[in-house]
């Protein structure tokens, strides 16, 4: 009887083993380089697929201009999120594979300032003009989110009047002036990194036909060596699941 219940217990750790063993040859690893505006939203997708394919993902984030740098500089990854106009760079220098790059999501631009500032309404053309004129810094980045902003001024007519309260800044900058800030200061940025920026409240996105967004595609870097998991995430990326992801967290 003993000997029996040996010969269970073995073939039961067997199995366990043998699960285990076929587990971790199914599951992959993957890097993923992003722009940043699409963190927090990115982040809650990888989480599903995670847990759909136990497939492991090492994000790394950084604005579209440095993302491509690095990636020209020599940098490894399996799939790249970029503005559309960034993966063309990429494709021409063949660092990135040519074909289909499905559109995965669009990112508003939006406004804000500090939590105990007063919240301001923005939700119509003139009472984002009057929240502009009564601020005493407006802060923006220099790159695509900037220029979709300084547009908007421009089509106000209150670009040059504006001009000495607006501070220009990288990218990854524009939150610390504000945060810092003593005064009446709103900063202009994608809507999902004004929403999970700590410090900082979301007054709304721009208003009527003054917003614009900026839309995002994955592609599969030539030299990856994962190209079957690689795709099968850019598949995931566009899947329901994912998009309702997305959607929920300033992504759409």
């Amino acid at each position: 009887m003993n000997a029996t219940f040996k010969r269970i217990g073995l073939n039961t750790l067997l199995a366990g083993s043998l699960s285990m063993f076929v587990a971790t040859v199914h599951a992959a690893d993957i890097a993923v380089m992003s722009d940043s505006p699409l963190e927090p939203a990115l982040t809650k997708v990888v989480d599903l697929y995670r847990q759909q394919t136990h497939n492991s993902v090492r994000l790394v984030f950084d604005p579209s201009p440095a993302v491509k740098k690095r990636i020209e500089d020599g940098e490894a990854a399996d799939v790249v999120i970029v503005q559309p106009d960034f993966a063309d760079d990429l494709a021409k220098s063949g660092k990135v594979s040519v074909g289909d790059r499905p559109i995965i999501a669009h990112v508003g631009i939006g406004l804000g300032n500090r939590k105990e500032a007063p919240s301001y309404d923005i939700s119509t053309v003139d009472k984002f003009r009057s929240t502009l004129l009564g601020a005493d810094l407006i802060v923006f980045n220099s790159v695509k989110s900037g220029q979709a902003f300084e547009n908007a001024l421009e089509r106000l007519g209150i670009a040059e009047t504006l001009k000495p309260k607006i501070l220009r800044t990288t990218p990854n900058g524009i939150f610390e002036p504000v945060l810092e800030g003593k005064g009446n200061d709103v900063v202009a940025g994608t809507i999902p990194l004004i929403e999970t920026t700590p410090g900082i409240k979301l007054l709304g996105a721009l208003p009527g036909d003054l917003q614009s967004t900026l839309t995002y595609t994955a592609v599969i870097m030539a030299n990856t060596t994962q190209r079957d998991t690689a795709e099968g995430f850019i598949k995931f990326l566009v899947s329901q699941a994912a998009k309702e992801a997305f959607a929920a967290n300033g992504a759409k």
